[in-house]
């Protein structure tokens, strides 16, 4: 795939959430059409098989999670424009989401460096992840109206879209940030109000619950794929100058969705790069991705070359399952302690054992496994194991701890 090309493997458009198409930001919608209290016509994605019929019981799909929280913010809390992002919680980068309704593809490369390369302002994705809450509103959280008017990102992203705030909410589940759903209103529609962010908050935990339960719980599909990575270049200026056959498949399988007919690259990519593109001594920058098809993939990039001449790259490769084991079992909501202990179980040890390694009595390891037990739906050490290895293709884990960005540990701590 390259700048100006579409990624071969999109969905067709009638696979796209049914949402509401906004009103174009060059000519916003009357306040009366925007009133949060007028019903939006919002449907959430919902798992299909091949036959486009539901498929009973299969996991939800992460896109069908994040759609299903952006269509209930959206009924509570209308905008003129608006995406919804899923995001590696050991990064914060992009891991793809829903752009149908969102900014133009032209601000796109200015809003990637903001976010993930200068990292200008107060409320760049990183600064809110760190912060206790889950909402953030433009117009009060950079020194307030009008002073926002003022900032970098109204004035480089906002302002071009003909939008006047923004309200960001993080979806935030156990410490960690999983999403982000961003909307925005033109100055005619209603501003903001606390109302409006009181409803963001609340639909924040059970929106991440739902996000990160999809993205760990569906799944792997075993069918066959590329296995050797793929290379992406791009030129001093940022712009993509090469990419592999088999970088183009993996970008094909990354879960976006764009504006019907839009050609645009890959956000996912578009952001690594510009976090690669800003880190200090070329150091490597990754990401985990979960693919459409349930797959995991690894994106990694990094400058090379003489000062004045140098060039970004980055590889695309399946991810290996010892880089998401953490993840995996962060995924059920359990605490370290818990992880720990199913880690030992995970290797075979009895009670006596874990609790020699944990230096903890035996009777704690029994209160931790029924913890464990309750949250990952099983009823025996046997089926724990069965679900987790079958369920994520996880490895024997010789080395612990697990760290808790998703990669296995040596004693170094490497």
């Amino acid at each position: 795939m390259s700048g100006n090309g579409q990624p071969a493997g999109k969905r067709p458009p009638a696979s796209r959430p049914a949402a509401p198409v906004p009103p174009s930001p060059a000519s916003p919608a009357t306040p009366s059409a925007q009133s949060p209290g007028t019903p939006r016509p919002d449907r959430a994605r919902q798992p299909r098989d091949a036959r486009g019929s539901r498929a009973p019981g299969r996991p939800q799909e992460p896109l069908d999670a994040l759609a299903a929280a952006s269509a209930d913010l959206l009924r509570q809390v209308p905008a003129d424009v608006w995406c919804g992002v899923m995001l590696d919680p050991a990064t914060l980068l992009d891991t793809g989401g829903l752009h149908e309704h969102g900014f133009p593809a032209e601000l796109m490369p200015r809003l990637f460096e903001i976010e993930h390369g200068t990292q200008e302002g107060t409320e760049h994705i990183r600064a809110l992840a760190a912060r206790p809450g889950t909402t953030s509103l433009l117009s009060q959280s950079a020194g307030g109206a009008p002073a926002h008017t003022g900032g970098t990102y109204y004035r480089d992203i906002l302002a071009p879209a003909g939008l006047s705030d923004e309200l960001r909410v993080t979806l935030k589940a156990d410490g960690r940030t999983w999403g982000l759903l961003v909307l925005c209103r033109g100055p005619r529609s209603r501003p903001f109000t606390a109302e409006d962010v009181r409803r963001a908050a609340a639909v924040s935990g059970p929106a991440a619950t739902a996000l990160r339960r999809a993205l760990l719980l569906s799944g792997v599909d075993s069918a066959g794929a590329p296995g050797a990575p793929g290379l992406v270049v791009t030129d001093r200026d940022g712009q993509v100058s090469s990419v592999s056959p088999t970088a183009a498949y993996w970008l094909g399988q990354l879960a976006e969705d764009h504006r019907a007919g839009q050609r645009t690259s890959s956000y996912t990519l578009s952001a690594i790069l510009q976090q690669a593109g800003h880190a200090a001594d070329g150091a490597t920058v990754s990401a985990r991705v979960r693919a459409r098809s349930g797959r995991w993939i690894t994106l990694s990039a990094w400058r090379q070359g003489p000062p004045g001449e140098e060039v970004t790259y980055a590889a695309l490769t399946p991810s290996q399952p010892s880089e998401l084991a953490a993840l995996v079992l962060d995924a059920y909501g359990l605490t370290q302690r818990e992880r720990d202990v199913t880690q030992q179980v995970l290797l075979g040890r009895a009670g006596a054992e874990i609790a020699a390694a944990l230096h903890i009595s035996e009777y704690t390891v029994q209160d931790h496994l029924r913890k464990v037990f309750d949250k990952i739906g099983v009823r025996s050490r046997r089926e724990l194991t069965g679900t987790l290895f079958l369920r994520h293709y996880l490895p024997a884990l010789p080395h612990p701890p697990l760290s808790t960005d998703g990669r296995l540990v040596d004693a170094a701590g490497h």
